[in-house]
C-alpha cells in the first residue's frame, strides 16, 4: 500500500513539472482588433487534452468584436439569447437540482403521489411559448436585415473554386483570383508558423469603408461558403445558383475568414481576407488596377525568351497549381497526378496548353482560361515543361493562348 502511494506521489510530481513547462499558446488572428478569452491559466487542462505544444490554438469563448452593423446585431442577439438561457437555468434547473438533492431517498424522503394541477400546467406551457416569441421577434429582425441587399453602392461577384476565390468588381472591369499565401515551409512544419497562418492571401478583397457592398456568390465545382465572422457574413456559394449577401465596414482594417464548407481535401487552405480602406484610397487603387490591366494586355502582345517565361511561370505555378500538384511537381498519389515526368507535360505543347486552358471535366483540374491572363497561362505551361525533370526546351507564347480565346 505504501509503495503504491509513493508511486502515485511521484507521478503527481512529474505531472506538475510537465504542466509547469507548458508554453503560452500563440493568439490566432480573427480580424482587426479581435479580443478573445484565453484558457492559458489552465495548463493542466491543456496537458490533459494533449494540447501542451507551442502550436496549440488559443480557445475563444465569445464571438469576435463586430466590424459592421449587421455583425453588431448578431453579437447583441447572441448575448440576449445567452442571458435568456442563463435565466432559464436559474429558474428551472437550479431549483430542480436542489430539489433532487434536498429530497433524495438517502436523506429519508419518500416519493409522494400527486395529481393534475391545471393552472401550473397552463403556466409551464405559456411561459416557454412567450419566451420563444420573445426570442423570435429580434431574431427575425436580424435575419431580414442580413438578407436586405437592396440599394448597394458596389457589387462584387465572388466565384469559388477549389481552393481559391475569384473577385470581379461588376461595372469596373476589374477581376482577380485570391490564393492562400502561407509559405509551404510553414505548412510542412519546416518553419515557425506566421501570425496569420492559413489566414493570409496573395491578393485581398479591397473595399471602401462606409459603402454598402453587395456580394453575388456562385461556385464552379462544389459547395463553398464565404465566411468572415467580424463582418457578419456567411453565405454558401453553390454551383449553378446565385446567392447574395452584403456588408458595410465601419473602419479601415484587415478582416479575415475562410471557407466554412467541407469543400475537399484542401478545405483548410481557402482563406478570405477583406481589406477595408478609405474611399479615396480605394479609388486610387481601382485606377491602378485598370492601368495594370492595360499594361498586362500590352505585355501579352509580344514574344518572350524561354528563360523569362519560366521565371514568370514559377510564381504563377506557386499561386495556382502547387496546392494540388505540390511545389516539387510530385502531386498527391491517388488524388492529383504528378507533373514531374508526366507524359502529357513532356508531350505535344498543344495538348498540354489545352488541358490547362479548358480543364478536365469530372476532375479537380480546373479551366484556367478565365482565371489567368494570356501571359500567365503561357508562362505556367512553359514552366511546367521545363521544371524538375521536365526539360523539353520549348515554351508557349501569349499569342498562342490568345488564339485559343477566339
Amino acid at each position: 500500500m505504501g509503495a503504491r502511494m509513493s508511486a502515485a506521489r511521484r507521478r503527481a510530481a512529474k505531472a506538475r513539472e510537465a504542466t509547469a513547462q507548458v508554453p503560452q499558446a500563440r493568439r490566432p488572428s480573427c480580424g482587426s482588433g479581435c479580443r478573445q478569452t484565453s484558457l492559458a491559466p489552465l495548463p493542466w487542462l491543456a496537458a490533459g487534452l494533449g494540447l501542451a505544444s507551442p502550436a496549440a490554438a488559443e480557445f475563444a469563448l465569445n464571438l469576435p468584436p463586430p466590424a459592421t452593423e449587421i455583425a453588431r446585431q448578431i453579437y447583441d442577439l447572441h448575448t440576449l439569447i445567452l442571458w435568456i438561457c442563463f435565466g432559464i437555468f436559474l429558474v428551472v434547473f437550479v431549483p430542480m437540482f436542489y430539489a433532487l438533492w434536498r429530497h433524495r431517498k438517502s436523506a429519508g424522503h419518500a416519493a409522494q403521489p400527486f395529481h393534475e394541477h391545471p393552472k401550473l400546467e397552463i403556466a409551464w406551457t405559456l411561459a416557454p411559448a412567450l419566451i420563444l416569441i420573445g426570442m423570435a421577434i429580434p431574431s427575425t429582425s436580424v435575419v431580414l436585415a442580413m438578407k436586405d441587399t437592396s440599394a448597394p453602392e458596389m457589387t462584387i461577384k465572388v466565384t469559388a473554386r477549389q481552393w481559391k476565390w475569384e473577385y470581379e468588381y461588376l461595372g469596373h472591369d476589374v477581376r482577380f483570383v485570391s490564393n492562400l499565401s502561407t509559405p509551404q515551409a510553414q505548412i510542412d512544419n519546416r518553419e515557425a508558423k506566421g501570425e496569420h497562418y492559413l489566414l493570409e492571401v496573395d491578393r485581398p478583397l479591397l473595399v471602401p469603408t462606409g459603402k454598402k457592398i453587395r456580394l453575388v456568390l456562385t461556385a464552379e465545382d462544389v459547395i463553398h461558403a464565404w465566411w468572415v465572422p467580424t463582418l457578419g457574413v456567411k453565405q454558401d456559394a453553390i454551383p449553378g445558383f446565385i446567392r447574395d449577401a452584403w456588408f458595410k465596414v465601419d473602419a479601415p482594417g484587415s478582416y479575415r475568414g475562410q471557407c466554412a464548407e467541407l469543400c475537399g481535401v484542401n478545405h483548410g487552405f481557402m482563406p478570405i481576407v477583406v481589406e477595408a480602406v478609405p474611399p479615396e484610397k480605394f479609388a486610387a487603387w481601382m485606377d491602378g488596377q485598370k492601368t495594370a490591366l492595360a499594361a498586362a494586355q500590352a505585355a501579352s502582345g509580344r514574344d518572350y525568351e524561354l528563360a523569362e517565361l519560366v521565371r514568370l511561370g514559377e510564381a504563377v505555378y506557386a499561386a495556382n497549381c502547387a496546392v494540388c500538384h505540390q511545389a516539387n511537381g510530385k502531386g498527391l498519389p491517388g488524388a492529383f497526378p504528378a507533373l514531374d515526368g508526366s507524359p502529357l507535360v513532356k508531350g505535344p505543347r498543344a495538348a498540354h496548353l489545352a488541358l490547362v486552358f479548358d480543364g478536365k471535366p469530372g476532375t479537380a483540374m480546373q479551366a484556367f482560361a478565365k482565371q489567368l491572363s494570356d501571359l500567365d497561362l503561357a508562362a505556367v505551361v512553359s514552366y511546367e515543361r521545363n521544371a524538375w525533370g521536365n526539360r523539353t526546351g520549348d515554351g508557349v507564347q501569349p499569342r498562342e493562348v490568345a488564339a485559343l480565346r477566339k
